[in-house]
């Protein structure tokens, strides 16, 4: 494997735990601030939408710079943002941290996924795609949890100070062991060109799959701490441990979804949304049971994020020769859809329709991408003789 890889997974390493590791401390972070759960919800919205900006703002800016320097650029954003949220003496300036280290998010792994496939053959560019989003995945498995058990035990403070670290560490590493050139045969194109890519209508359904997909996981988790503790019944302690299983499931999942992919694309998708409103359904049904409740959060883990390497890939071969900034827009679709999914999941909550509300709303969001997902590989398939589908 690439050592440029691994770089690149130390870095989605410290971006995935800033992004999550809210998730387990919003609670805390809403009772220091004094404002209400759908207020607080902002500082995960909020950096969703931020995500977005920065993955087409950003990256259409740097079309043509050095993706290295590119990418050194962005982690001293990241740690920037992170340390600035860890000093906020108010929700206003805790937000605007949060939005600070969210403009890297997108640039990072749009330009990112463009530099892990350049590392590799063609035939293995899904599973190098998978090896950078790894670092997403253990964030959820090792960094989420005991990020979010520093917080309880020595404040939320401390662990955005622990996130600036790793974002230092991140930087280092992308510095020694990303090769100088790398995807510079994707960076010498023009952003008009990049643009090309929006003209063809499955990029658009593609970008739509990942908004309904992705966002209906993520709105679910974003106010799963109020479930677990509200709903089930577990202790607060307790969920830090219980994330570490929905760490799991990512990790699992997107091996596995990076895997399926490399064999077909569409069948992954369908199999993954399919399986991902099922379980979400069940797990708003059985929300009550502590047991079923385990399961259905390590499964919504894994099929949620068995979609990722496949999105990315679906949008970056209809895109052609112009794989960058349809690369980052993918990325500022999985944040429209998150913000999405986290702010109809607080407006649900807050209109007095319980914690599991959410999770309803992600199942229906599921199902949604899924009926999308068929539409648009019917549409390639008539427009494609000879072309086979799995759908």
């Amino acid at each position: 494997m690439p050592a440029g890889l691994v770089a690149l997974a130390v870095g989605g390493f410290g971006i995935g735990l800033t992004e999550f590791v809210i998730a387990g401390l919003l609670p805390q972070v809403a009772a220091d601030f004094a404002v209400d759960e759908a207020t607080a919800g902002w500082l995960i919205s909020g950096y969703a939408l931020a995500v977005a900006v920065g993955a087409l703002g950003l990256t259409a800016a740097v079309t043509r710079l050095p993706r290295r320097q590119v990418l050194l650029a962005l982690m001293v954003l990241f740690v920037a943002g992170n340390a600035l949220s860890a000093l906020a003496d108010t929700y206003a300036v805790m937000l605007a941290g949060r939005v600070l280290a969210a403009l890297c998010h997108g640039a990072f792994f749009g330009i990112g996924s463009v530099v892990a496939a350049s590392l590799v053959p063609p035939q293995r560019q899904a599973g190098a795609i998978a090896v950078m989003f790894t670092g997403l995945t253990a964030a959820n498995v090792l960094g989420v949890p005991f990020g979010t058990l520093l917080g309880q035990q020595l404040g939320w403070r401390s662990t955005f100070w622990a996130i600036t670290v790793i974002g230092v560490v991140a930087l280092a590493s992308i510095a020694l062991l990303v090769p100088k050139g790398a995807g510079e045969e994707e960076g010498t194109t023009s952003l008009r060109r990049e643009l090309t890519a929006f003209g063809s209508p499955q990029v658009w359904l593609s970008l739509l799959v990942t908004v309904l997909g992705f966002g209906g996981m993520f709105g679910a988790f974003t106010y799963i701490a109020y479930t677990l503790t509200g709903v089930t019944g577990f202790a607060a302690t307790t969920v830090p441990w219980l994330l570490v299983l929905f760490g799991v499931g990512l990790l699992a999942g997107n091996a596995l979804g990076g895997r399926a992919a490399q064999v077909s694309v569409p069948r992954t998708l369908v199999v993954t949304l399919g399986l991902l409103a099922v379980v979400m359904t069940g797990f708003a049904l059985t929300a009550s049971s502590q047991v079923l409740t385990v399961v259905a959060l390590t499964l919504m883990g894994g099929f949620g994020f068995a979609t990722v390497p496949p999105l990315q890939m679906r949008v970056m071969s209809h895109a052609g020769q112009a794989r960058t900034l349809a690369s980052g827009a993918n990325i500022a679709a999985f944040n429209v859809g998150n913000a999405i999914g986290a702010w109809i999941g607080g407006t649900t909550i807050a209109a007095g329709l319980g914690y599991t509300s959410p999770i309803w709303v992600g199942a229906g969001m599921a199902a949604l991408a899924l009926l999308v997902v068929v539409v648009a590989e019917r549409l390639a398939s008539s427009r494609t003789p000879g072309r086979t589908t799995a759908v």
